[in-house]
């Protein structure tokens, strides 16, 4: 996409992607994660294609759209194949469309916030076609030993494992989480996750 492309997509706002379900909770859960995964995007969502449709559709990013609305409309997401991500209930690979990339609602927040990250990575590696974050959503920056700490997190380990690993009591690595908690205002460890994944902390394949 090259850069003239990207502005009209922009326009003066922040980048947007757009939500097409029926589903109530599965859109306000997804929306929640998509705002943790890409911050500087702003989430739309819409409870039918024909909704969507009156909306400037070739604005968004993305579309994370349901199966039977991709099923109904499929010469449409077929002509925007790049841009969109079917939501599924099943783990099954060969149940998932071909062609698009898909992802199962019926999983832990755990592997629903590793695929996102992943389809992250993989269209926007470290940050490419997406424009920088707004002044707001920069955070504070992290010391060394908090950044440590926060890659540890990351990858599942209890404080315990922790201070084990880096060699500092159990104190100080309770006293590193509340900082960075509190630098980053994230409480979740989901969160961090994703945190420490999207800023190169920590290897997707490690958490």
């Amino acid at each position: 996409m090259d850069a003239k492309k990207m502005q009209e997509m922009i326009g003066s706002g922040r980048p947007k992607v757009a939500i097409i379900d029926n589903n109530t909770l599965a859109i306000i859960g997804l929306k929640n994660l998509l705002q943790q995964v890409m911050p500087i995007m702003e989430v739309k969502s819409f409870y039918s294609f024909n909704e969507f449709k009156e909306s400037n559709v070739d604005h968004f990013f993305h579309y994370f759209v349901s199966m039977n609305i991709v099923l109904e409309n499929r010469a449409f997401f077929l002509d925007r194949q790049r841009k969109t991500v079917v939501l599924t209930t099943s783990n099954n690979p060969n149940s998932q469309l071909s062609g698009f990339h898909c992802i199962s609602a019926n999983t832990s927040e755990e592997q629903l916030v590793k695929r996102l990250l992943e389809l992250a990575q993989f269209g926007h590696a470290g940050g490419r076609n997406l424009p920088k974050m707004q002044e707001k959503h920069v955070s504070k920056q992290l010391s060394d030993r908090e950044i440590e700490v926060l890659s540890l997190v990351a990858q599942g380990k209890i404080n315990k494992e922790i201070a084990d690993i880096l060699n500092i009591g159990l104190t100080t690595v309770i006293t590193h989480r509340k900082n960075i908690q509190e630098k980053l205002g994230l409480k979740s460890v989901s969160a961090l996750t994703i945190y420490a994944v999207m800023h190169g902390y920590v290897d997707i394949n490690k958490i």
